[in-house]
């Protein structure tokens, strides 16, 4: 056997170790293996989940028979990959931010980062773009919604007045990676952003799915 397929073999070894010394099941496993909870027995969640789907429980009385079977070479899953697997399997990454793996695409497009916002005067013009964390429409605000957008710098705080709402309402209530448009507003330790246009950038985050948190 090559230097994986030992190695895969220890890993299922150990899966298998765990199960029994713990009592976790099958569905348990593979929840684990998917949020990435066993990459430091496994290294990487490929090698977990081939381990979890061969785990078998001990038998009360028999040993379980040994079954000889292929072992797959297994490439370690790019970091892209394992960014979209945290986030489809517990909404949220240990990893680098997701922004930060498209940034020079944004860059390209003139879009400022958040850190960036802070170093612009009161009153300027800029383009920021951010994943959708949280959109609020107080029922005290005259129609006005509150957008929080998050890259890999901080976080920027929309104002989209009821108007531009009306007229961007897909873009507002279905972008996942949203950008804007609009008039730096800041007074001390605090910056908004007055949103003047809205675009849908989630194509860039491919099959990344990211869940918003909206208030009303």
């Amino acid at each position: 056997l090559g230097v994986e397929q030992v190695h895969l073999c220890r890993v299922g070894a150990e899966v298998e170790d765990l199960a029994g010394r713990t009592g976790i099941g099958r569905r348990e496993l593979e929840v684990l293996a998917a949020c990435g909870a066993l990459a430091a027995i496994a290294g990487h969640r490929h090698r977990a989940a081939w381990a979890v789907a061969g785990a078998e429980p001990p038998l009360p009385l028999w040993p379980r028979p040994q079954v000889s079977e292929g072992i797959p070479l297994l490439c370690r899953p790019t970091e892209g990959q394992d960014i979209v697997a945290d986030y489809a399997s517990t909404g949220l990454t240990l990893g680098r931010h997701p922004l930060a793996l498209l940034r020079a695409g944004l860059a390209r497009r003139a879009v400022a980062s958040a850190a960036d916002l802070w170093c612009l005067e009161h009153g300027s013009l800029v383009h920021a773009a951010g994943l959708v964390i949280t959109r609020q429409r107080p029922g005290s605000a005259s129609g006005v919604v509150f957008v929080t957008l998050e890259d890999e710098t901080g976080q920027v705080n929309l104002i989209i007045r009821e108007r531009l709402a009306l007229q961007q309402r897909r873009i507002l209530l279905q972008a996942t990676l949203m950008a804007v448009w609009g008039k730096l507003q800041r007074e001390g330790d605090v910056l908004h952003v007055i949103a003047g246009r809205l675009e849908d950038y989630s194509s860039l985050l491919g099959r990344l799915a990211v869940r918003s948190r909206d208030f009303h």
